[in-house]
């Protein structure tokens, strides 16, 4: 029984609803592996033609890493922490199935970058988007190389620095959102999408994603490795600890980052 999502069947859709709305659906390790086994079951199941993942609540998509479960990380967690990490990526990128985004609203971090690994995205006003890792004092590294290719070096250059969140409008402009609708319509239309891809030839389908993570496979095997060393150094100096600790402190509780 899945404890942080929420799974339910729409005819040969399946909806995976992340569903931490007090944390703004933020994921920790537990969560994470809840979604990978999801994203599986559905991707084996010959009734399922595609999936759907949104966030419950009318917040956030997903806020990225619980801090609170980063908050405890040092060195020695690193190598397994991206491990995870490399999991959860490479089940998003091997799916045969296609995977439509329904970006009920902010999709931060690590949300951002597997937001940007489902094949179409649907948003409204609200579906801010970006990279604030760098507040945090975590160093960004999967996350340029997902939005490398999308963006431009230029902008992603930007993004990672700043650590700024885009509104909807511009991540429409740039292409990361592909339909900007109301508020209201957000799942209708993500369901309307996931519906029509269910409906192409399916062994086309497969060949098409598959021929799509071939092409960025190098891209992420470099990315894991230098997420790895880069985050290794990073958790040896304290600086994410420090930063996080900083960010408790203002809010003076804990809640999701």
């Amino acid at each position: 029984m899945e404890k942080f999502i929420k799974l339910a069947i729409d005819g040969n859709v399946a909806i995976i609803t992340l569903n931490r709305p007090e944390k703004l659906n933020a994921w920790n390790t537990e969560m994470r592996n809840e979604i990978i086994a999801a994203l599986k079951r559905f991707d084996q199941e010959a009734a399922i033609g595609a999936i759907v993942m949104t966030g419950a609540g009318d917040r956030a998509f997903c806020a990225g890493q619980d801090l609170e479960e980063a908050h405890g990380f040092d060195k020695t967690r690193v190598d397994e922490w991206m491990t995870e990490w490399e999991n959860y990526y490479r089940t998003l990128r091997a799916l045969k199935k296609p995977l439509v985004m329904a970006l009920n609203g902010t999709a931060a971090g690590s949300a951002f970058q597997v937001a940007l690994l489902g094949d179409i995205r649907v948003g409204h006003a609200g579906s801010r988007m970006g990279q604030p890792e760098i507040n945090s004092g975590i160093p960004s590294v999967t996350g340029p190389w997902i939005m490398a290719p999308m963006l431009g070096l230029s902008r992603t250059i930007e993004l990672t620095l700043t650590g700024r969140l885009m509104e909807a409008e511009e991540a429409h402009r740039l292409g990361l959102i592909h339909h900007l609708v109301p508020q209201a319509e957000v799942m209708s239309k993500s369901l309307a999408i996931a519906r029509d891809l269910a409906g192409k030839p399916p062994v086309a389908m497969r060949l098409d994603k598959q021929r799509f993570y071939e092409i960025t496979e190098p891209g992420f095997v470099d990315a894991i490795a230098a997420g790895r060393r880069i985050q290794g150094e990073a958790y040896a100096t304290g600086e994410p600890a420090r930063m996080m600790e900083e960010f408790f402190k203002k809010r003076g509780h804990s809640i999701a980052g």
